[in-house]
């Protein structure tokens, strides 16, 4: 569970958390993109190096080595399937990849993507990430349903853990036993679980109701989000990756590190 603490908000004073929503979305946008559109090693490798400054800027650190070691179980998981399906299938890996390269880069393609969604989510205000939704134009219904699941997810990840942690006392083994047999263990987690969520959504619709959520449809914020200079910057920034991104792909050929080894 500890993969959601890394979307978890921290409220802390840094030129990250005092950028607008808008642009820190642009900029994930931007790093899932040029992501996507690479396969090779070394690029994924500076685009993993290229957000650590902005973790330290922000102050998260913690947060942010929390969220990269609850998704180790994924990464590992696709290192594996793409290494086994890249020697099975030698073909489907990109000209002058190993499998074992291949099955590296698409191991650290999805970590780069948790890495730069974990910054955006650690570093943004669910009020003010609401509050950019509106200024752009997004229904208010949609942006609701999207911050409330914002709030809730790493609520609800923190009370999994907690019931978990009251079942193994009770003498619940959940690590042995066959692969099924692991499977029928978590059901004692998932039902208490199921009914807690429901009574969390329950008091949540009975809060709406009573303060007249939807009675009118013009609403008006305490705040209005501004863009400020060190917004334009990271724009800036981004349009530049992007740019060079795309030029690199179509313009400049990328040895890989199979290519550099000598045989």
């Amino acid at each position: 569970m500890s993969v959601f603490e890394g979307f978890r908000f921290r409220h802390v004073s840094s030129p990250i958390h005092r950028r607008d929503p808008r642009v820190k979305f642009l900029y994930v946008l931007v790093m899932f993109i040029v992501a996507v559109m690479f396969t090779e090693l070394p690029v994924l490798l500076v685009l993993f190096l290229l957000q650590i400054p902005f973790v330290l800027v922000a102050g998260v650190q913690r947060q942010w080595l929390r969220s990269l070691r609850g998704a180790m179980f994924l990464v590992t998981f696709l290192f594996v399937f793409n290494l086994i399906f890249g020697y099975i299938s030698p073909g489907t890996t990109p000209y002058g990849m190993s499998p074992l390269e291949y099955a590296f880069a698409m191991a650290l393609r999805f970590l780069v993507l948790v890495e730069s969604f974990s910054i955006f989510f650690l570093t943004t205000s669910p009020d003010h990430l609401s509050l950019a939704l509106e200024q752009s134009h997004v229904p208010y219904e949609f942006t609701f349903a999207f911050t409330t699941a914002v709030r809730f997810v790493p609520v609800l990840a923190e009370e999994a853990q907690t019931i978990m942690d009251a079942q193994k006392a009770r003498g619940l083994e959940l690590e042995k036993g066959n692969f099924m047999k692991r499977i029928r263990n978590y059901i004692p987690i998932l039902i208490p679980l199921i009914v807690s969520a429901i009574r969390r959504s329950l008091e949540l619709a009975e809060a709406m109701e009573s303060r007249g959520w939807g009675a009118s449809k013009k609403r008006t914020n305490l705040y209005v989000l501004k863009m400020k200079e060190g917004d334009f910057m990271l724009i800036l920034i981004s349009i530049i990756l992007l740019v060079t991104a795309i030029y690199i792909r179509y313009f400049v050929h990328l040895p890989t590190f199979t290519m550099l080894l000598p045989k």
